[in-house]
């Protein structure tokens, strides 16, 4: 394991130097990184699993403000670290015993956060590092983080240090007025402890603005190191750990009570663990714990209930920290690999901003979903729509979010889709085009929005039908098998016929731009909407649908040539095809790229984006010429049709420049303001994961990184 036994002479294995070695080249230094301009994301990813575990800073420094949930909703850790007697703080703003160590740096990496802190003659890494690794599903699906404090002396002495980490109980309960309960066990020689509601109101409510508060939040220190835990109250916790290096209190016995954090005669605040280090010299010491959520059930599915994916087998929360102890070294070091494999190849396509604004997109996205298991085992993938409506596995967010997903494990994406697929197979969806979402998370029961299964009021017929095909026919290309596509094909074959009819001149309807209301004679949806109708034809070819395919395709390539007619305005293309002193993003084209359908003329691309060029802001491509206000994931579509490097850049640099200047300190935003930088709506949503697009243009890193889930 990679941890030592702290004595004043330590006795090194050569798996505990391999350990040593991994902590200086991954957690501490990153040599294999060169260095990259100096980014201060708008929040930093620490604990990111899925909608309801997903912890923050939203500050420059780590102990400027407590950790909240993505929502803003304050979710407290706080770490210490004892050095000779002196404690200091690395995490959380509690300034009323401890003072800050020094912040030197932080780094947002696919799979961890590494932040550095200097003071009192040692240097500490401080790594939340979550394995999710997108081509193993056993690994992604576990909720569990471990952090990591690795520690050297910087000043030539040796040092006594020790840390602390305690977490709130409001990472267990929607409200402080709920009563929690908390206990500790022995699980595979780990000392445990966890926390959760007293009423345990599983999968009670359901909307957007919520936490969790059902399940249990765990914390848990490895066997074999000198540790110490503790419910109770913070400021006891904290207040033992800074007199001795250890919490020599009990844990409080009374239980049931209401979270209340300003009553220090109140119940017990939460879990705490410390951890000596012993004697700590020039040469890096490595201690982690883990912490944990078991949700029990996660989400319903047409009205049943589903487990989470790690779950669907019957383990037990146990079982999920005797694994995730047992693998953290394996972790650490795949971990790292992928990390630098992936910050490669998004550098080589996209510069060193792309890679960053990708990075800090990556954790977003994916814990903006929750992996679950049918009952027959099928995988289901659903997005929530932070802060935008609470809507699950809505059909405009996971198309946004789908690069991501079609890069690094197709089936991930899939697990979306084809719940969808499924949903508008059944009798009760009795409309010609697919549906915009399956309910209210965690509730994917059936459509809410819009008229619902009922009316055709505010839904979004040619967005979400092509959509699907869209999204179908990339995962095809993508797996080489178009096995998902088969099994629906009389749904699909229904909404291709539904686009062939209303597709090239959109009625006066709703797009996923939804926010910017109903539009008739949509251009960008048009394009769309052929781009489906070529994807459909390149299903049917694959399948053998020859008759079917060539049908579809001239179809296509007809309404391409219209369409040029229809929005052309000399030196770009319109906003909407009866308004000719108008423009838009037309970010829907880059499908016809990446599918390698080429429907458009060649010199459509170029065209517009001369024109982008010339209308941007200092943050950014503004959406089209009715608001200054954009999307984030759009801009990096837009961009992706660029032909140069240079060409690309010049959409991307004014994005990062957002991100690393707005004053909107929340998790990354998709819908914010041009011409400030301030969040206009949204966070914390999954379709960041379109920020990896550039990457499904290089045809050759699309499939290195696709086979690697075989």
């Amino acid at each position: 394991m990679w941890i030592m036994r702290a004595t004043s002479k330590p006795q090194i294995s050569l798996r505990g130097q391999k350990m040593r070695l991994l902590a200086a080249a991954g957690f501490l230094a990153l040599s294999v990184f060169a260095q990259p301009p100096a980014f201060r994301p708008p929040a930093v990813p620490l604990i990111v699993h899925d909608p309801y575990f997903s912890v923050w800073s939203m500050a420059d420094k780590l102990t400027d403000e407590n950790t909240k949930h993505w929502t803003g909703t304050e979710q407290p850790l706080t770490s210490l670290v004892r050095v000779d007697g002196e404690t200091f703080r690395i995490m959380g703003r509690d300034r009323s015993a401890t003072s800050a160590m020094l912040q030197k740096d932080v780094q947002v990496l696919p799979t961890r956060t590494i932040y550095t802190f200097e003071g009192s003659g040692v240097r500490v890494e401080f790594t939340f590092l979550t394995p999710a690794i997108a081509s193993d599903l056993e690994v992604l699906s576990r909720p569990v983080t471990y952090v990591v404090w690795t520690i050297n002396s910087i000043d030539g002495r040796e040092h006594q240090v020790q840390v602390y980490l305690d977490a709130s109980a409001a990472l267990a309960v929607n409200t402080p007025e709920q009563p929690v309960v908390w206990g500790r066990f022995k699980v595979g020689g780990m000392n445990a402890l966890r926390i959760g509601s007293q009423q345990q109101p599983v999968l009670e409510k359901d909307g957007d603005n919520l936490r969790i508060d059902w399940g249990y939040f765990y914390v848990a220190a490895p066997a074999g190191v000198q540790s110490t835990e503790a419910a109770n109250k913070l400021n006891v916790l904290r207040t033992s750990f800074a007199k001795s290096g250890k919490l020599e209190t009990a844990d409080e016995t009374e239980t049931g009570r209401a979270l209340n954090t300003r009553d220090p005669a109140g119940p017990p605040a939460g879990l705490g663990v410390a951890i000596s280090f012993g004697v700590v010299s020039a040469t890096p010491v490595s201690r982690h714990v883990l912490v944990a959520y078991d949700d029990v059930w996660a989400a319903t599915y047409l009205q049943r209930r589903v487990r989470a994916w790690w779950r669907r087998n019957g383990a037990t929360a146990a079982d999920l920290l005797v694994a995730a102890e047992h693998d953290f070294s394996s972790l650490a070091e795949r971990s790292i690999k992928f990390d630098a494999d992936l910050m490669a190849d998004l550098r080589k396509v996209g510069g060193d901003r792309f890679s960053q604004m990708t990075a800090l997109a990556y954790r977003q996205s994916i814990g903006a979903h929750k992996m679950a298991a049918d009952s027959d085992g099928k995988l289901l993938f659903f997005p929530k729509e932070n802060f935008s409506n609470g809507c699950v596995d809505t059909v405009d967010v996971f198309y946004p979010s789908s690069p991501l997903f079609l890069l690094l494990n197709p089936k991930l994406l899939a697990g979306s889709v084809e719940p969808v697929l499924e949903y508008a197979s059944m009798p009760r969806w009795g409309f010609d085009f697919a549906p915009h979402d399956l309910g209210r998370y965690p509730r994917a029961d059936g459509q809410v929005y819009g008229g619902g299964e009922k009316t055709e009021e505010n839904q979004m017929p040619v967005e979400e039908s092509s959509n699907m095909l869209i999204l179908t026919a990339a995962i095809a290309k993508a797996q080489g098998d178009a096995s998902l596509a088969q099994r629906y094909w009389p749904t699909l074959a229904k909404w291709a016929a539904y686009l062939k009819e209303k597709g090239l001149d959109p009625e006066n309807q709703l797009s996923t731009d939804d926010f910017a209301g109903h539009l008739a004679h949509n251009a960008n949806l048009s394009v769309k909407a052929i781009v489906a109708l070529g994807a459909y034809a390149q299903l049917a070819e694959s399948m053998g649908r020859h008759e079917e395919s060539a049908t579809y395709r001239a179809t296509a390539q007809q309404f391409a040539q219209r369409w040029v007619t229809m929005a052309d305005a000399g030196d770009h293309y319109v906003l909407a095809f009866d308004k000719k002193d108008t423009w838009s993003q037309k970010y829907n084209l880059i499908w016809d790229k990446v599918l390698g359908l080429d429907l458009f003329p060649a010199e459509v691309a170029p065209k517009e984006l001369a024109f982008y060029e010339a209308h941007q802001n200092a943050y950014g491509l503004p959406l089209d010429n009715r608001s200054e206000y954009t999307k984030l994931d759009w801009i990096y579509w837009t961009a992706s049709l660029a032909g140069s490097q240079k060409e690309f850049d010049a959409l991307i640099e004014p994005t990062w420049r957002f991100a690393n200047e707005s004053p909107s300190r929340v998790p990354l935003s998709d819908w914010y303001w041009t011409k400030d930088a301030k969040q206009r709506g949204f966070q914390g949503r999954s379709v960041v994961g379109g920020l990896f697009m550039r990457m499904l243009t290089d045809q050759s890193l699309w499939k290195k990184w696709v086979a690697t889930q075989h």
